[in-house]
């Protein structure tokens, strides 16, 4: 089977439940309160989708504006960037679209773009409608799905929906390898080098 590796980060409000979907994906469980993540959180997860897995590296950025700048550490060079709101706060959605203007300038030129209406359980607080977000994500060529962490509506769909979006070639020119051809290419590369780079060192 084929794989290949998948840089993702989060971006959003803090609040928004960005960490409560990566946990939700990763480990099929909900915490009832989660600590604010500090700087970024990594995890990964290996997903079968259509005869390839895909291993995403998930990095999950902080919301609070003191960590704002730290963010384009980790969306620079990442394949697919989910941004999250709350359908309950109608400011989380603002921010969606400056999150989405700063990686159409800064990001991968072909980043798959991902939005997120999280929190779609609590839909009498809803202060976001689903086809007013659908129709911004429709506009800018985003996946768009409301989600849940807490019941887990969507979650899986939403990583499913970006592996399928994903270019045949990621934004560096790498292809994606089945195991067999890693292997060879990689002892290829350690005979080359043992054989050409012998002899004394200084």
């Amino acid at each position: 089977m084929a794989q290949r590796e998948v840089k993702l980060c989060l971006l959003g409000d803090s609040g928004v439940g960005k960490s409560s979907i990566v946990v939700r994906f990763v480990t099929d469980t909900f915490r009832q309160s989660l600590e604010s993540t500090i700087g970024a959180s990594f995890m990964t997860k290996r997903l079968n989708v259509d005869g390839t897995t895909y291993v995403f590296q998930i990095w999950d950025t902080a919301g609070q504006e003191k960590y704002r700048s730290l963010a384009p550490m980790y969306y620079r060079g990442s394949a697919a960037a989910i941004i999250v709101y709350d359908v309950t706060r109608e400011t989380s959605f603002q921010s969606v679209k400056m999150w989405i203007q700063e990686l159409k300038k800064n990001g991968s030129p072909n980043i798959v773009l991902a939005i997120a209406g999280n929190k779609n359980d609590l839909d009498d607080l809803r202060e976001i409608d689903q086809k007013d977000a659908k129709e911004y994500a429709d506009q800018i060529g985003a996946i768009f799905v409301e989600t849940s962490a807490l019941t887990a509506l969507n979650v899986p769909e939403l990583f499913m929906s970006i592996a399928k979006k994903l270019p045949s070639e990621d934004p560096f020119g790498g292809r994606t390898f089945d195991r067999k051809t890693i292997n060879v290419r990689r002892s290829q590369a350690e005979k080359s080098s043992s054989s050409c780079c012998g002899g004394s060192q200084s």
